[in-house]
């Protein structure tokens, strides 16, 4: 019978043996250090170098080194086996509702709101739980990849298939100036805005930076590049010291904690701009986990903004 899957060119046995050889610098060392036969050991290397057609290991010198193609091999199997030898505490850890580890990735503006909360839900799942925070870009990468397990934030992978989704939160983009700025009720206002203080930015690698670009340019506003952030609060921040104005958003604001009077948040002139946050983790792999996660993270996110003054539209 035929299948539509071709055939692997190596077994995991295969791969832990082309690391005993990589880590002990020789096929005898190897095979001593697996309890194999010297012979059994260079005949797996062979066979796992014809199956792939690549020569993993320069032979001219000693101790053996790795080819480019060997580097590589040696990357991803690594990645392999630490992925199989998670299987079996994995499922023995199943059995009492919980997993080994969760990996999350969390947008650095949910950071201040979600941490605990988070924490607090996923470690009566997990035996070990793992947060990294940062640009979702980052995450995205890291999850198809895997070494994420989910990541919330702005999903950046609609297109790809093998994922679910949960959504937790729509939130409009706002402006933020200094009172003494005058009132921005009118596009000729934003423009005008522009044209006399600096726009803080965020930062071109994040997602909200890129919306924010983008929506700009729709309303044919052309702000110079002076001041860049990675961070809500260095946006708020900038703003609050006089050094310009910004696009921002509600929890990117809560996130700030940056408080002022002379603050001013009004809606921003033109059509609406929303940013979208989301739970994404691989398609049913953590079983209920993601939807349960969501309606945490979406009851923490509302109360961090029903208790924020900072933003009264």
């Amino acid at each position: 019978m035929s299948s539509s899957y071709p055939a692997l060119p190596f077994d995991l046995r295969a791969l832990e043996i082309f690391l005993a050889v990589c880590e002990t610098g020789s096929m005898a060392q190897a095979a001593r250090h697996l309890e194999l036969t010297q012979p059994a050991v260079s005949l797996a290397i062979a066979e796992l170098e014809r199956k792939t057609g690549a020569n993993l290991f320069d032979r001219a010198v000693r101790p053996l080194a790795l080819t480019l193609a060997g580097g590589l091999m040696r990357q991803r199997a690594s990645a392999l086996l630490a992925d199989a030898r998670l299987i079996a505490p994995l499922l023995r850890d199943a059995k009492h509702g919980q997993v080994p580890i969760i990996r999350v990735g969390l947008v650095d503006s949910l950071s201040r709101n979600l941490t605990v909360p988070i924490s607090e839900f996923l470690s009566e799942r997990a035996g070990e739980v793992s947060m990294l925070t940062g640009l979702t870009a980052m995450h995205a990468s890291e999850l198809l990849t895997r070494r994420l397990d989910l990541f919330i934030g702005v999903d950046s992978l609609e297109e790809l298939p093998g994922l679910e989704r949960w959504e937790i939160l729509v939130e409009p983009y706002v402006l933020l100036v200094l009172r003494s700025a005058g009132a921005v009720r009118t596009l000729g206002d934003l423009k005008k805005l522009a044209k006399s203080v600096p726009l803080i930015r965020f930062s071109a690698r994040s997602q909200t930076g890129l919306d924010i670009d983008r929506h700009l340019r729709r309303l044919g506003i052309d702000a110079p590049k002076t001041y860049e952030y990675d961070s809500p609060y260095a946006v708020s921040a900038m703003v609050a010291a006089g050094k310009g104005f910004a696009i921002t958003t509600p929890l990117c604001m809560a996130e700030a904690k940056v408080l002022s009077k002379d603050f001013v948040v009004t809606k921003i002139p033109g059509p609406r701009i929303t940013r979208k946050l989301t739970i994404v983790a691989r398609q049913r792999e953590l079983g209920q986990i993601p939807r349960e996660l969501a309606e945490i993270t979406r009851i923490a996110l509302q109360k961090a903004l029903d208790g924020d003054n900072s933003v009264n539209l």
